[in-house]
């Protein structure tokens, strides 16, 4: 089996539950730390041509982080792409599951389990919170309806002010996000890198948390922790 992985959690998914079988993907797969595959592009603008070169049986995607046109591509030459859709936790299960056996894993791995029994009943806050959670600055963006991370956030107590928008990456002013009033912000590390001196300055008076974006946006082996570490990180914007 050949598999190349255009999503960067998928990519460790199968990496860590079927060494071997992947041959190539995004420059943006960073788990495993030894990962040794051909790199082709990003998951925006995949080298189509390097791929179709590796000959592989099934390339895996998803629906929000690969354009259509380039999927498109990959089956007009002949490649069978395996498409996914994230929206929550019980979908993040149930498409790593059907990945998972697309890429012949022939035992469910232990990661997820675990990953299920942690989500089965994540920590839980005195009082739940409302949050404005940016993604992205220089045009400020935050997360909107139907995430898969605000789902995340959701269950572990926080909600986010803008979960009925009606995109669901909308681009909102700075100071709009501050006029909603939210008990804290929440900033990733991911898609853009907030740091203690890169984004909290923009919300004085209000507690920032600073949270991995790995745990709060990928679906993969992450998930068993995802749980303890994001919930330390929200409670330390509290103290």
């Amino acid at each position: 089996m050949r598999v190349v992985s255009l999503v960067p959690s998928l990519t460790e998914a199968v990496a860590v539950s079927a060494p071997g079988v992947l041959v190539g993907a995004t420059n943006w797969c960073s788990h495993p730390a030894d990962l040794d595959v051909t790199r082709v592009g990003g998951t925006k603008n995949p080298a189509i041509e390097r791929i179709i070169a590796l000959a592989p049986d099934l390339v895996i995607a998803n629906e929000e982080e690969n354009r259509e046109p380039d999927l498109a591509a990959l089956r007009t030459a002949g490649v069978e792409v395996l498409v996914t859709e994230v929206r929550d936790v019980p979908q993040a299960f149930g498409e790593l599951t059907r990945v998972l056996a697309a890429c012949g894993v022939p035992v469910r791995p232990r990661w997820l389990d675990e990953a299920e029994r942690a989500w089965a009943s994540p920590p839980q806050p005195e009082r739940r919170t409302t949050a404005v959670v940016p993604i992205w600055r220089r045009p400020w963006m935050v997360l909107g309806r139907d995430t898969f991370a605000g789902d995340v956030l959701a269950r572990l107590g926080v909600d986010h002010r803008y979960a009925t928008h009606a995109e669901r990456y909308p681009r909102i002013p700075l100071d709009a996000l501050s006029a909603q009033g939210p008990d804290l912000v929440v900033l990733p590390d991911e898609p853009y890198r907030f740091t203690a001196d890169d984004g909290p300055e923009a919300f004085p008076g209000l507690p920032c948390a600073l949270v991995s974006g790995r745990h709060l946006t990928w679906y993969g082996p992450s998930l068993a922790e995802a749980p303890r570490v994001l919930s330390e990180a929200l409670r330390a914007a509290h103290r």
